[in-house]
C-alpha cells in the first residue's frame, strides 16, 4: 500500500520508513528537508507541516492509503494533517505519555480511564492531546494514538542514553545518583516502528500506552549494561539526591534518565497491557544498548531538529569534578 510517514528521516520516523519498506509498502516521507534523506527506496516529499498548503502540494498525484505520524509538534500541524488525511484507511499517530495531565509522576493506568490535557496551553503535552482529538475526529475508527514513553535505539539525536554510553566508555570514576534501584522502562525505536506500521495496516483504533513493560530494569541495571557493552572500567560514585540537587544538578538533563525519588516512584508505573495484546514486542535491553553503542561509534550524532529547545544532556565536566572531589 502507499504509506506516508510524517517525519521519516529522523530517529523513530526513519525506523518507521525502513519497517514499511521491508513490509513491501510504497513509502513516502514528508519532512522539512533539514535532517537528511530518507532510507533508500522511500520517496522524499518536503514542506512545513505548519503551512496549510504544504502537505496538499507535496501529495499532489500521490494519495496515501496509510499514515504513520511521528512529527506532529504543533496545533497547526495537527489541523493541517486532519484537513488532508482524514480518508486514509489507517493512521497511527505518535503521541506521548505527556498527553496525560497527571504524568509525571503518574502512575498511568489503562488508557480509557486516564484524563488527557484539554487546556489551550502551547506546550508539548497539551499540544499532543489536542492533536489526538483533532486528527482522530477527522480519521475516525482507523485512528490509533500511541502514547509513547522513553524511546531508545540507533539514530537517536536526543543523546540521553548516548551520553551515558560516551561517558561510561571513558572509564574512571563516574558520578551516578545513589538511587540506582529506581525502576525505568524503555522501548526500542525499531520495535515501536514495526508495530506502528502493523497498527496502520490493520486500521487499529484508540489509545495505547507504548513503552517498556513495568519492572523491565532499573537505572542501575541500564548503566551496568552500558559499562558491559562499552568494555569500560568505570567505577560508580553514588551521590545522594540531596547533594546532587544542592550542587545544581538538574534531574533528567545533567544526569539523563534520573528522576528525583518522589517522581520516579510512580513515573515509570505505566500500564502497557493493551500494547502487549496488540503485539508490541520488546527486544532484550542488552541488544538495544549494544546496537546503540555500535551505531554511535560508526556515525556522527545527528543534529537536533531546527528550533528545538531541548537542553544538551550530560553532566558539565566542572560540575562532575566538583562532585567527585567531595564524594
Amino acid at each position: 500500500m502507499r504509506l506516508l510517514v510524517l517525519g521519516g528521516t529522523h530517529f523513530l520516523g526513519r525506523h518507521v520508513a525502513t519497517a514499511a519498506l521491508e513490509r513491501g509498502h510504497e513509502v513516502a516521507t514528508f519532512t522539512r528537508g533539514f535532517s537528511g534523506a530518507p532510507p533508500e527506496g522511500a520517496r522524499a516529499l518536503h514542506g512545513d507541516r505548519n503551512d496549510p498548503d504544504a502537505l496538499p502540494a507535496a501529495l499532489e498525484g500521490w494519495a496515501p492509503e496509510l499514515v504513520v505520524d511521528t512529527s506532529c509538534q504543533s496545533r497547526a500541524a495537527a489541523r493541517n494533517a486532519a484537513a488532508v488525511l482524514g480518508d486514509v484507511s489507517g493512521y497511527a499517530f505518535v503521541s506521548s505519555l505527556n498527553a496525560y495531565r497527571h504524568w509525571p509522576p503518574g502512575p498511568v493506568g489503562p488508557e480509557d480511564g486516564e484524563p488527557t490535557w484539554t487546556t489551550e496551553d502551547d506546550e508539548y503535552g497539551p499540544n499532543k492531546a489536542f492533536a489526538e482529538r483533532e486528527i482522530g475526529a477527522a480519521v475516525g475508527m482507523s485512528f490509533l494514538t500511541a502514547r509513547a514513553g522513553l524511546i531508545i535505539g540507533p539514530y537517536d539525536p536526543i543523546h540521553r542514553l548516548g551520553w551515558w554510553l560516551d561517558r561510561i566508555s571513558r572509564g574512571g570514576r563516574v558520578v551516578v545518583p545513589d538511587a540506582l534501584d529506581q525502576p525505568i522502562a524503555l522501548v526500542d525505536a525499531r520495535d515501536m516502528a514495526g508495530w506502528l506500521v502493523e497498527m496502520a495496516e490493520q486500521g487499529r483504533s484508540g489509545a495505547v500506552n507504548v513503552t517498556g513493560p513495568k519492572g523491565m530494569t532499573t537505572l542501575g541495571g541500564l548503566l551496568d549494561l552500558c559499562r558491559e557493552v562499552t568494555g569500560s572500567d568505570a567505577e560508580w560514585v553514588p551521590i545522594p539526591e540531596e547533594a546532587l540537587l544542592a550542587a545544581g544538578v538538574e534531574p533528567w538533563v545533567h544526569l539523563p534518565l534520573w528522576l528525583p525519588e518522589e517522581i520516579a516512584r510512580t513515573g515509570w508505573d505505566v500500564d502497557t497491557t493493551r500494547a502487549r495484546k496488540l503485539g508490541l514486542r520488546s527486544r532484550p535491553l542488552q541488544d538495544s544498548v549494544a546496537d546503540t553503542w555500535a551505531w554511535q561509534q560508526a556515525h556522527e550524532r545527528p543534529p537536533l531538529p531546527p528550533g528545538s529547545h531541548r537542553s544538551e544532556p550530560g553532566l558539565p565536566p566542572e560540575l562532575e569534578a566538583q562532585l567527585l572531589a567531595t564524594a
